[in-house]
């Protein structure tokens, strides 16, 4: 086992934030200081958002209020890829119908299109972002425009959106309404598409970057589409028990409780067998047992390398110690 830290093994980090970097308005423990440190080591960080509803510097200044420093340029947003998306599509100055804030729109205009909110005949496309403003008469609109022809382009598929009161409905809600009254399917421009993380890695120079975030069906299956390691925050959406059961598309390479092991060793991080615990198949299943381990994110990582390997999830345990990690992963 190398003592190599995480961060010699990556050139820079690129961050989702709900969920990752702070809930809403409430800043996750320690992830600001897990974030200063890797600025010490001189680490570029990008911030990789999926969340269309704020230009990058209404991003970063969100990011300071919770304890992050941040610049503009650090941002990458999901509507500044629905905004390239529509520009390779369109002709200079079209109309793009948006559905979602003011920034959304303003990335329309900045791409050289013009946007509009209410439907008219020229109207030749549909962007579709986050917006806690939504409702029904904009869905409305867009359902004419898309069921007329128009292309349709969402910020992201994310359905739900994780807050300081909990998970409530994100962009993928309102592009699931608009796709049962269309029989229409969007473009996807954010998360799990690559093109972010692509953007985000060259800003950073960034040959070997890693990805950090909190949800395996966007931050997760996106690293993986973009040829990215990957590490798993278990401080948002994705549970032990998602991750236990993850397709090969949706695997990190690493995984931890929260950011606070971002300057640890890299193969303490990492999906594999880890000392202190054993675990073999048995039957349809899996058995676990301790050889003096405690810690419940050092078994999930060893349950994770013989789930993934033998194809399969179901665990049971062989004594107390393991029983207890596992009650402690919600896995019993």
């Amino acid at each position: 086992m190398s003592d190599a830290a995480l961060l010699d093994r990556h050139d820079a980090l690129l961050f989702d934030l709900d969920g990752t970097v702070y809930h809403g308005a409430r800043p996750i423990p320690g992830a600001a200081e897990a974030i200063g440190r890797a600025r010490e080591r001189s680490t570029p960080v990008r911030f990789v958002t999926n969340n269309a509803s704020k230009a990058p510097d209404a991003v970063a200044e969100h990011l300071r209020t919770v304890g992050v420093p941040a610049a503009p340029a650090e941002v990458s947003t999901s509507a500044q890829a629905a905004a390239h998306v529509l520009r390779e599509r369109l002709s200079a100055g079209a109309n793009v119908l948006v559905v979602g804030t003011g920034s959304l729109a303003a990335e329309v205009d900045g791409a050289g299109l013009r946007s509009v909110r209410k439907i008219g005949d020229e109207v030749v496309a549909v962007v579709q972002g986050h917006s806690p403003k939504t409702g029904w008469a904009d869905l409305a609109e867009a359902c004419i425009a898309i069921r007329s022809g128009a292309i349709w382009v969402a910020c992201n598929n994310d359905v739900t959106l994780p807050t300081e009161r909990g998970l409530l409905p994100g962009n993928g809600a309102m592009v699931a309404a608009l796709r049962a009254a269309t029989d229409r399917e969007p473009i996807v421009a954010g998360k799990p598409q690559p093109p972010l993380f692509r953007a985000a890695a060259a800003s950073a120079q960034a040959r070997s970057p890693l990805v950090v975030g909190d949800r395996l069906d966007t931050d997760i299956a996106g690293a993986v589409a973009a040829g990215m390691d990957a590490l798993l925050v278990l401080t948002g959406v994705s549970t032990p028990a998602d991750l236990l059961h993850a397709v090969p598309a949706e695997r990190p390479r690493y995984v931890a409780a929260d950011l606070s092991m971002l300057t640890g060793k890299a193969d303490e991080l990492e999906i594999g067998p880890r000392p202190g615990w054993r675990v073999e198949p048995a039957g349809t299943g899996l058995i676990a047992a301790s050889d003096g381990g405690r810690d419940g994110i050092e078994l999930l990582r060893a349950l994770c390398d013989a789930a993934w390997r033998h194809g399969v999830t179901a665990v049971r345990a062989a004594d107390e110690p393991t029983a207890g990690a596992l009650a402690e992963l919600g896995l019993s």
